[in-house]
Protein backbone atom coordinates (compact mmCIF):
# COMPACT_ATOMS: atom_id res chain seq x y z
CA UNK A 1 0.00 0.00 0.00
CA UNK A 2 1.48 2.87 -1.31
CA UNK A 3 0.55 7.04 -0.48
CA UNK A 4 1.49 10.48 -1.25
CA UNK A 5 1.26 11.42 1.91
CA UNK A 6 0.55 9.28 5.74
CA UNK A 7 -1.04 11.41 8.74
CA UNK A 8 -0.31 10.25 11.99
CA UNK A 9 -3.01 11.50 14.48
CA UNK A 10 -6.45 13.22 13.60
CA UNK A 11 -6.26 16.14 16.22
CA UNK A 12 -7.00 19.83 14.84
CA UNK A 13 -3.28 19.59 13.42
CA UNK A 14 -3.82 16.61 11.04
CA UNK A 15 -7.07 17.27 9.86
CA UNK A 16 -6.10 21.06 8.68
CA UNK A 17 -3.30 19.32 7.06
CA UNK A 18 -5.46 16.65 5.32
CA UNK A 19 -7.96 19.08 4.10
CA UNK A 20 -5.19 21.16 2.42
CA UNK A 21 -3.82 18.28 0.82
CA UNK A 22 -6.33 18.30 -2.82
CA UNK A 23 -8.05 14.97 -3.56
CA UNK A 24 -5.84 14.44 -6.15
CA UNK A 25 -3.40 13.30 -3.93
CA UNK A 26 -3.46 9.77 -2.05
CA UNK A 27 -3.62 10.68 1.37
CA UNK A 28 -4.38 8.44 4.29
CA UNK A 29 -5.10 9.70 8.37
CA UNK A 30 -3.99 7.00 10.74
CA UNK A 31 -5.71 7.20 14.34
CA UNK A 32 -5.22 4.92 17.67
CA UNK A 33 -8.86 5.07 18.30
CA UNK A 34 -12.31 7.03 17.61
CA UNK A 35 -11.51 10.07 15.52
CA UNK A 36 -12.29 12.64 18.47
CA UNK A 37 -10.26 11.32 21.01
CA UNK A 38 -7.74 13.60 20.77
CA UNK A 39 -6.77 16.47 22.44
CA UNK A 40 -7.83 18.74 20.14
CA UNK A 41 -11.68 17.61 20.55
CA UNK A 42 -11.58 18.19 23.79
CA UNK A 43 -10.02 22.09 24.02
CA UNK A 44 -12.38 24.46 25.49
CA UNK A 45 -11.40 28.06 25.73
CA UNK A 46 -10.84 29.21 22.20
CA UNK A 47 -8.20 30.25 19.88
CA UNK A 48 -6.34 33.52 19.94
CA UNK A 49 -5.38 35.26 16.80
CA UNK A 50 -3.49 38.41 16.01
CA UNK A 51 -6.70 41.03 15.01
CA UNK A 52 -4.83 43.33 13.16
CA UNK A 53 -1.36 44.74 12.61
CA UNK A 54 -1.26 46.69 15.94
CA UNK A 55 -2.41 43.34 17.72
CA UNK A 56 0.49 41.22 15.77
CA UNK A 57 3.34 43.22 18.08
CA UNK A 58 1.16 42.62 21.05
CA UNK A 59 0.05 39.17 20.40
CA UNK A 60 4.04 38.38 19.91
CA UNK A 61 4.75 40.51 22.94
CA UNK A 62 2.56 38.86 25.17
CA UNK A 63 3.62 35.16 24.01
CA UNK A 64 7.21 35.98 24.41
CA UNK A 65 6.29 37.33 27.75
CA UNK A 66 4.41 34.07 29.10
CA UNK A 67 7.47 32.28 27.14
CA UNK A 68 9.74 33.73 29.60
CA UNK A 69 11.92 35.36 26.30
CA UNK A 70 12.57 31.99 25.35
CA UNK A 71 10.20 31.64 22.63
CA UNK A 72 11.80 31.61 19.01
CA UNK A 73 11.53 34.59 16.96
CA UNK A 74 11.15 33.54 13.74
CA UNK A 75 8.77 30.66 14.06
CA UNK A 76 6.40 33.14 16.33
CA UNK A 77 6.48 35.84 13.69
CA UNK A 78 4.80 33.29 11.98
CA UNK A 79 2.24 31.83 14.34
CA UNK A 80 0.81 35.85 14.85
CA UNK A 81 1.18 37.00 11.26
CA UNK A 82 -0.23 33.96 10.03
CA UNK A 83 -2.83 33.61 12.13
CA UNK A 84 -5.62 35.82 11.08
CA UNK A 85 -5.40 34.08 6.97
CA UNK A 86 -5.84 30.54 9.22
CA UNK A 87 -8.82 31.61 10.96
CA UNK A 88 -10.38 33.57 7.94
CA UNK A 89 -9.46 30.59 5.78
CA UNK A 90 -12.06 28.69 8.35
CA UNK A 91 -14.47 31.05 8.29
CA UNK A 92 -14.55 31.43 4.76
CA UNK A 93 -14.84 27.51 4.65
CA UNK A 94 -18.16 27.48 6.75
CA UNK A 95 -17.07 27.52 10.07
CA UNK A 96 -18.67 29.72 12.43
CA UNK A 97 -17.08 31.15 15.82
CA UNK A 98 -19.60 32.59 18.58
CA UNK A 99 -21.05 36.29 17.71
CA UNK A 100 -22.49 39.08 20.21
CA UNK A 101 -25.55 40.36 20.23
CA UNK A 102 -24.58 42.82 17.32
CA UNK A 103 -23.63 39.81 15.35
CA UNK A 104 -19.78 40.57 15.19
CA UNK A 105 -17.10 37.88 16.59
CA UNK A 106 -16.91 37.78 20.21
CA UNK A 107 -13.43 38.09 21.54
CA UNK A 108 -12.84 37.24 25.10
CA UNK A 109 -9.85 37.43 27.34
CA UNK A 110 -7.73 34.92 28.91
CA UNK A 111 -4.69 34.95 31.77
CA UNK A 112 -1.87 36.87 30.41
CA UNK A 113 -3.24 38.53 27.22
CA UNK A 114 -2.93 41.75 26.97
CA UNK A 115 -6.33 42.43 25.06
CA UNK A 116 -9.61 40.17 23.85
CA UNK A 117 -8.49 38.29 21.01
CA UNK A 118 -10.02 34.95 21.60
CA UNK A 119 -12.43 33.41 19.51
CA UNK A 120 -14.68 30.55 21.15
CA UNK A 121 -17.64 28.28 19.39
CA UNK A 122 -20.52 26.38 21.13
CA UNK A 123 -19.38 28.41 24.22
CA UNK A 124 -16.93 26.63 26.27
CA UNK A 125 -16.62 23.58 23.21
CA UNK A 126 -14.18 25.31 20.47
CA UNK A 127 -12.29 22.31 20.28
CA UNK A 128 -14.92 20.26 19.83
CA UNK A 129 -16.59 22.34 16.91
CA UNK A 130 -13.73 22.70 15.19
CA UNK A 131 -12.82 19.18 15.32
CA UNK A 132 -16.35 18.14 14.12
CA UNK A 133 -16.27 20.76 11.06
CA UNK A 134 -12.58 19.59 9.90
CA UNK A 135 -13.83 16.52 9.87
CA UNK A 136 -17.12 16.80 7.39
CA UNK A 137 -14.19 18.69 5.03
CA UNK A 138 -11.69 15.95 5.23
CA UNK A 139 -11.65 14.27 1.69
CA UNK A 140 -9.13 11.42 2.48
CA UNK A 141 -9.77 7.80 4.00
CA UNK A 142 -9.04 7.14 7.34
CA UNK A 143 -7.79 4.24 9.79
CA UNK A 144 -8.88 3.98 12.71
CA UNK A 145 -8.13 1.78 15.77
CA UNK A 146 -4.54 1.25 14.07
CA UNK A 147 -1.49 2.18 16.08
CA UNK A 148 1.67 3.06 14.59
CA UNK A 149 4.81 1.24 15.94
CA UNK A 150 7.78 2.16 14.16
CA UNK A 151 9.18 4.61 11.29
CA UNK A 152 10.33 2.96 8.27
CA UNK A 153 13.86 4.95 7.88
CA UNK A 154 16.51 4.41 6.20
CA UNK A 155 19.63 6.43 5.13
CA UNK A 156 17.64 9.51 6.89
CA UNK A 157 14.90 9.11 4.80
CA UNK A 158 11.31 8.53 5.71
CA UNK A 159 9.65 5.84 3.52
CA UNK A 160 6.08 5.20 5.53
CA UNK A 161 5.48 3.42 8.61
CA UNK A 162 4.53 0.00 10.06
CA UNK A 163 1.10 -0.24 11.89
CA UNK A 164 -0.50 -2.74 14.37
CA UNK A 165 -4.14 -3.00 13.28
CA UNK A 166 -6.13 -5.40 15.03
CA UNK A 167 -3.09 -7.20 15.95
CA UNK A 168 -1.51 -7.70 12.64
CA UNK A 169 1.77 -6.16 11.84
CA UNK A 170 1.94 -4.33 8.69
CA UNK A 171 4.02 -1.66 6.78
CA UNK A 172 2.11 1.64 4.36
CA UNK A 173 4.35 3.44 2.45
CA UNK A 174 3.98 7.08 1.79
CA UNK A 175 6.05 9.63 0.00
CA UNK A 176 5.95 11.84 3.01
CA UNK A 177 4.69 10.85 6.58
CA UNK A 178 3.26 13.85 8.90
CA UNK A 179 3.34 13.08 12.69
CA UNK A 180 0.62 14.84 14.62
CA UNK A 181 -0.42 12.09 17.27
CA UNK A 182 -0.47 14.70 20.50
CA UNK A 183 1.24 15.19 23.62
CA UNK A 184 2.40 13.31 26.70
CA UNK A 185 -0.97 13.01 29.46
CA UNK A 186 -0.72 9.41 30.02
CA UNK A 187 2.68 9.94 31.62
CA UNK A 188 0.89 11.83 34.54
CA UNK A 189 -1.36 10.78 37.15
CA UNK A 190 -3.26 13.80 36.55
CA UNK A 191 -4.14 14.70 33.23
CA UNK A 192 -6.66 16.63 30.97
CA UNK A 193 -5.43 14.67 27.73
CA UNK A 194 -7.37 12.30 25.90
CA UNK A 195 -6.99 8.42 26.94
CA UNK A 196 -4.93 7.74 23.88
CA UNK A 197 -2.67 10.55 24.55
CA UNK A 198 0.63 8.49 25.56
CA UNK A 199 3.83 9.90 24.32
CA UNK A 200 4.08 6.99 21.11
CA UNK A 201 5.12 9.12 18.52
CA UNK A 202 8.04 10.95 21.48
CA UNK A 203 9.04 7.76 22.31
CA UNK A 204 9.06 5.91 19.10
CA UNK A 205 11.40 8.91 17.50
CA UNK A 206 13.74 8.43 20.48
CA UNK A 207 14.37 4.85 19.62
CA UNK A 208 15.20 5.98 16.07
CA UNK A 209 17.39 8.73 17.24
CA UNK A 210 15.53 11.61 16.06
CA UNK A 211 16.07 14.66 18.52
CA UNK A 212 13.51 16.37 21.14
CA UNK A 213 13.96 19.19 22.71
CA UNK A 214 12.36 21.11 26.03
CA UNK A 215 11.08 17.98 27.07
CA UNK A 216 11.79 19.86 30.17
CA UNK A 217 8.60 22.20 29.36
CA UNK A 218 5.28 20.33 30.84
CA UNK A 219 2.58 22.90 31.07
CA UNK A 220 0.96 22.14 33.86
CA UNK A 221 -3.16 23.73 33.94
CA UNK A 222 -3.51 25.25 37.42
CA UNK A 223 -8.12 24.74 37.55
CA UNK A 224 -8.96 21.13 36.94
CA UNK A 225 -11.64 19.01 39.26
CA UNK A 226 -9.12 15.62 40.19
CA UNK A 227 -11.53 13.88 42.18
CA UNK A 228 -13.03 11.90 39.52
CA UNK A 229 -12.39 8.52 38.63
CA UNK A 230 -11.03 8.59 35.51
CA UNK A 231 -7.39 9.05 34.08
CA UNK A 232 -8.55 11.96 32.26
CA UNK A 233 -9.48 14.97 34.50
CA UNK A 234 -11.93 17.42 34.02
CA UNK A 235 -10.30 20.47 32.66
CA UNK A 236 -11.96 24.01 33.84
CA UNK A 237 -11.14 26.42 31.20
CA UNK A 238 -9.07 29.71 31.43
CA UNK A 239 -12.16 31.40 30.04
CA UNK A 240 -13.66 31.03 33.29
CA UNK A 241 -10.99 33.50 34.87
CA UNK A 242 -10.73 35.32 32.37
CA UNK A 243 -14.00 36.44 32.50
CA UNK A 244 -14.50 36.47 36.72
CA UNK A 245 -13.60 33.34 38.21
CA UNK A 246 -11.65 33.68 41.45
CA UNK A 247 -9.68 31.37 43.12
CA UNK A 248 -9.80 30.72 47.03
CA UNK A 249 -9.17 28.74 49.89
CA UNK A 250 -11.44 27.16 52.18
CA UNK A 251 -11.72 30.57 53.96
CA UNK A 252 -12.81 32.66 50.89
CA UNK A 253 -9.63 34.16 50.76
CA UNK A 254 -8.02 35.22 47.54
CA UNK A 255 -4.50 34.33 48.25
CA UNK A 256 -3.05 34.52 44.60
CA UNK A 257 -2.48 38.34 44.94
CA UNK A 258 0.21 37.48 47.35
CA UNK A 259 2.14 35.46 44.42
CA UNK A 260 1.45 37.77 41.52
CA UNK A 261 -0.50 41.15 40.91
CA UNK A 262 -2.27 39.72 38.32
CA UNK A 263 -3.81 36.77 40.85
CA UNK A 264 -5.74 34.91 38.64
CA UNK A 265 -5.12 36.22 35.41
CA UNK A 266 -1.55 35.80 35.81
CA UNK A 267 0.15 33.24 33.38
CA UNK A 268 -0.41 29.41 33.90
CA UNK A 269 2.92 28.68 35.55
CA UNK A 270 2.56 31.61 37.92
CA UNK A 271 -1.09 30.45 38.82
CA UNK A 272 0.00 26.32 39.16
CA UNK A 273 3.07 27.28 41.23
CA UNK A 274 0.98 29.59 43.76
CA UNK A 275 -1.39 27.24 44.36
CA UNK A 276 0.80 24.06 44.82
CA UNK A 277 3.06 26.00 46.88
CA UNK A 278 -0.13 27.69 49.03
CA UNK A 279 -1.42 23.95 49.48
CA UNK A 280 2.16 23.11 50.13
CA UNK A 281 2.09 25.65 52.80
CA UNK A 282 -1.09 26.04 54.60
CA UNK A 283 -2.64 22.32 53.98
CA UNK A 284 -5.74 24.29 52.79
CA UNK A 285 -8.23 22.93 50.38
CA UNK A 286 -8.09 25.63 47.10
CA UNK A 287 -11.84 26.24 45.29
CA UNK A 288 -12.57 27.94 42.09
CA UNK A 289 -15.66 30.39 42.77
CA UNK A 290 -17.90 30.76 39.97
CA UNK A 291 -19.96 33.46 41.85
CA UNK A 292 -19.44 36.18 39.80
CA UNK A 293 -21.75 34.86 36.75
CA UNK A 294 -25.13 35.12 35.89
CA UNK A 295 -26.81 31.87 35.78
CA UNK A 296 -28.17 31.80 32.97
CA UNK A 297 -25.24 33.43 30.90
CA UNK A 298 -22.88 30.81 32.69
CA UNK A 299 -25.68 28.18 30.98
CA UNK A 300 -25.35 29.78 27.71
CA UNK A 301 -21.37 30.53 27.75
CA UNK A 302 -19.98 27.23 29.41
CA UNK A 303 -22.79 24.60 28.51
CA UNK A 304 -20.42 21.55 28.75
CA UNK A 305 -18.36 22.83 32.13
CA UNK A 306 -22.25 23.65 33.42
CA UNK A 307 -23.73 19.89 32.26
CA UNK A 308 -20.61 17.99 33.79
CA UNK A 309 -20.29 20.09 37.15
CA UNK A 310 -24.13 19.62 37.56
CA UNK A 311 -23.60 15.80 37.18
CA UNK A 312 -20.92 15.80 39.76
CA UNK A 313 -23.42 16.74 42.13
CA UNK A 314 -22.02 20.86 42.18
CA UNK A 315 -24.80 23.67 41.91
CA UNK A 316 -23.26 26.14 39.32
CA UNK A 317 -22.53 28.83 39.45
CA UNK A 318 -23.12 28.97 43.37
CA UNK A 319 -20.93 26.49 44.51
CA UNK A 320 -17.12 26.97 44.92
CA UNK A 321 -15.37 23.80 42.89
CA UNK A 322 -12.60 21.98 44.09
CA UNK A 323 -9.56 22.17 41.74
CA UNK A 324 -5.99 21.06 41.82
CA UNK A 325 -2.93 21.80 39.09
CA UNK A 326 -3.09 19.10 36.57
CA UNK A 327 -0.61 18.25 33.70
CA UNK A 328 -2.43 19.15 30.14
CA UNK A 329 0.09 20.41 27.47
CA UNK A 330 3.55 19.15 26.13
CA UNK A 331 5.74 22.30 24.91
CA UNK A 332 8.30 20.75 23.96
CA UNK A 333 8.65 17.50 22.00
CA UNK A 334 9.87 16.25 18.25
CA UNK A 335 12.91 19.17 17.29
CA UNK A 336 11.27 20.99 13.29
CA UNK A 337 11.83 23.64 11.31
CA UNK A 338 9.52 26.50 10.52
CA UNK A 339 7.91 24.37 7.71
CA UNK A 340 7.19 21.51 10.23
CA UNK A 341 10.18 19.48 8.68
CA UNK A 342 12.25 17.04 10.93
CA UNK A 343 16.17 18.18 10.66
CA UNK A 344 18.06 15.22 9.16
CA UNK A 345 15.12 12.73 8.06
CA UNK A 346 13.61 14.13 4.71
CA UNK A 347 9.83 13.55 4.60
CA UNK A 348 9.24 13.29 7.57
CA UNK A 349 7.29 16.27 9.32
CA UNK A 350 5.62 17.03 12.64
CA UNK A 351 3.27 19.69 13.90
CA UNK A 352 0.93 20.40 16.76
CA UNK A 353 1.23 19.67 20.01
CA UNK A 354 4.01 16.31 19.55
CA UNK A 355 6.30 18.90 17.97
CA UNK A 356 8.43 21.68 18.88
CA UNK A 357 8.29 24.50 16.79
CA UNK A 358 9.64 26.72 20.06
CA UNK A 359 6.68 29.13 19.56
CA UNK A 360 5.58 28.74 23.37
CA UNK A 361 8.94 29.39 24.64
CA UNK A 362 8.89 28.31 28.70
CA UNK A 363 5.23 28.77 29.13
CA UNK A 364 2.62 28.08 26.27
CA UNK A 365 0.41 31.69 26.42
CA UNK A 366 -3.51 30.25 26.73
CA UNK A 367 -5.49 29.51 23.29
CA UNK A 368 -2.15 29.57 21.06
CA UNK A 369 -2.35 25.84 20.40
CA UNK A 370 -5.09 25.21 18.54
CA UNK A 371 -3.46 28.17 16.12
CA UNK A 372 -0.33 27.05 16.34
CA UNK A 373 -2.14 23.62 14.68
CA UNK A 374 -3.71 25.23 12.33
CA UNK A 375 -0.51 27.71 11.05
CA UNK A 376 2.39 25.12 11.35
CA UNK A 377 -0.26 22.46 9.67
CA UNK A 378 -1.02 24.71 6.64
CA UNK A 379 2.53 25.23 6.27
CA UNK A 380 3.39 21.15 6.13
CA UNK A 381 0.93 20.85 3.54
CA UNK A 382 2.05 23.76 1.61
CA UNK A 383 5.93 22.26 1.54
CA UNK A 384 4.77 18.93 1.00
CA UNK A 385 2.90 20.38 -2.35
CA UNK A 386 5.82 22.62 -3.37
CA UNK A 387 7.88 19.47 -3.87
CA UNK A 388 5.11 17.54 -5.88
CA UNK A 389 7.46 17.10 -8.97
CA UNK A 390 10.77 16.06 -7.15
CA UNK A 391 8.83 13.20 -5.21
CA UNK A 392 7.12 12.01 -8.66
CA UNK A 393 9.56 9.43 -8.61
CA UNK A 394 10.63 8.47 -5.43
CA UNK A 395 11.97 5.08 -4.97
CA UNK A 396 10.21 3.03 -2.51
CA UNK A 397 12.30 0.81 -0.17
CA UNK A 398 10.67 -2.59 1.27
CA UNK A 399 10.87 -3.34 5.01
CA UNK A 400 11.00 -6.36 6.46
CA UNK A 401 7.93 -6.60 8.90
CA UNK A 402 9.42 -7.37 12.28
CA UNK A 403 7.75 -9.80 15.11
CA UNK A 404 8.15 -7.72 18.23
CA UNK A 405 6.28 -7.92 22.21
CA UNK A 406 4.19 -5.18 21.92
CA UNK A 407 2.67 -5.56 24.96
CA UNK A 408 2.78 -8.11 28.38
CA UNK A 409 0.17 -8.77 31.21
CA UNK A 410 2.50 -6.71 33.24
CA UNK A 411 2.74 -3.49 31.77
CA UNK A 412 -0.27 -2.19 32.82
CA UNK A 413 1.04 -2.17 36.66
CA UNK A 414 4.27 -0.48 35.33
CA UNK A 415 2.54 1.95 33.56
CA UNK A 416 0.56 3.07 36.71
CA UNK A 417 3.93 3.46 38.41
CA UNK A 418 5.64 5.63 35.83
CA UNK A 419 2.51 7.58 36.11
CA UNK A 420 2.82 8.01 39.77
CA UNK A 421 6.87 8.41 39.34
CA UNK A 422 6.27 11.09 37.08
CA UNK A 423 3.80 12.73 39.33
CA UNK A 424 5.50 12.73 42.15
CA UNK A 425 8.86 13.98 40.92
CA UNK A 426 8.61 15.84 37.69
CA UNK A 427 5.73 17.94 37.58
CA UNK A 428 4.88 21.64 38.99
CA UNK A 429 7.94 21.32 41.41
CA UNK A 430 10.89 19.32 40.79
CA UNK A 431 14.31 18.89 43.00
CA UNK A 432 16.86 17.40 41.46
CA UNK A 433 17.07 14.88 44.33
CA UNK A 434 13.30 13.80 43.36
CA UNK A 435 14.41 14.00 38.83
CA UNK A 436 17.45 11.86 39.89
CA UNK A 437 15.43 9.44 41.63
CA UNK A 438 12.80 9.25 38.75
CA UNK A 439 15.60 8.84 36.56
CA UNK A 440 16.96 6.10 38.44
CA UNK A 441 13.08 4.42 38.82
CA UNK A 442 12.89 4.74 35.08
CA UNK A 443 15.75 2.91 33.84
CA UNK A 444 15.11 -0.06 36.31
CA UNK A 445 11.69 -0.59 34.16
CA UNK A 446 13.69 0.30 31.04
CA UNK A 447 15.60 -3.29 32.21
CA UNK A 448 12.81 -5.51 32.78
CA UNK A 449 10.95 -7.26 30.23
CA UNK A 450 8.48 -5.28 28.79
CA UNK A 451 6.27 -4.37 25.59
CA UNK A 452 7.28 -2.24 23.41
CA UNK A 453 4.53 0.30 24.04
CA UNK A 454 5.50 0.60 27.63
CA UNK A 455 9.18 1.39 26.30
CA UNK A 456 7.93 4.32 23.95
CA UNK A 457 6.11 6.11 27.32
CA UNK A 458 9.33 4.87 29.67
CA UNK A 459 11.63 6.65 26.77
CA UNK A 460 9.91 9.63 26.44
CA UNK A 461 9.75 10.37 29.96
CA UNK A 462 13.45 9.67 30.51
CA UNK A 463 13.60 12.32 27.74
CA UNK A 464 11.72 14.71 29.75
CA UNK A 465 13.79 13.89 32.89
CA UNK A 466 16.97 14.33 31.55
CA UNK A 467 15.91 17.82 30.84
CA UNK A 468 14.66 18.79 33.32
CA UNK A 469 17.99 17.46 35.20
CA UNK A 470 20.15 19.47 32.87
CA UNK A 471 18.39 22.86 32.76
CA UNK A 472 19.71 23.58 36.57
CA UNK A 473 17.90 26.96 36.42
CA UNK A 474 13.99 27.64 36.66
CA UNK A 475 12.14 29.10 33.74
CA UNK A 476 8.53 29.40 33.33
CA UNK A 477 7.04 26.15 33.87
CA UNK A 478 10.42 24.65 34.47
CA UNK A 479 10.75 25.06 38.49
CA UNK A 480 13.07 23.42 40.02
CA UNK A 481 13.40 23.71 43.84
CA UNK A 482 16.97 24.66 45.47
CA UNK A 483 17.20 22.15 48.27
CA UNK A 484 20.64 21.45 50.65
CA UNK A 485 19.59 17.71 50.11
CA UNK A 486 19.53 17.75 46.99
CA UNK A 487 22.38 15.84 45.09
Amino acid sequence: MRYDTIIIGTGIAGLCAAINLPKTQKVLLINKRESFKCNSFYAQGGIALSKDAQDILLHTKDTMDAGAGLCDKETLDILTKYSKKAIDDLINLGFEFDKNEKGELAYTKEAAHSTSRILHAGGDATGRYMHHFLLSKNPHPMLGNTRVVDLLIKDAECYGVSVLEHRERRNIYAKNVIIASGGVGSLYEYHTNAPTISADMQGLCVLKGIELEHMEMMQFHPTVYVNNSYAQKLLLTEALRGEGATIEDEHGKRFLFDYDDRAELASRDIVSKSIFDYSQKTGSKIYLNLNNFDYQYFIKRFPNIFKNLKALGFNVPTQPIPISPAFHYAIGGIKTDSKGLVPNVKNLYAIGEVASTRVHGANRLASNSLLEGLVFALRAADDILSKLEDSKNKKFVEFEILDEVMSLKTDKIKKNLLRRIMWDNVSIVRTKKGLNKALSQVDEILKEKIGKLLKFRLLAAKEIIKAALAREESIGVHYIKKDNCDN
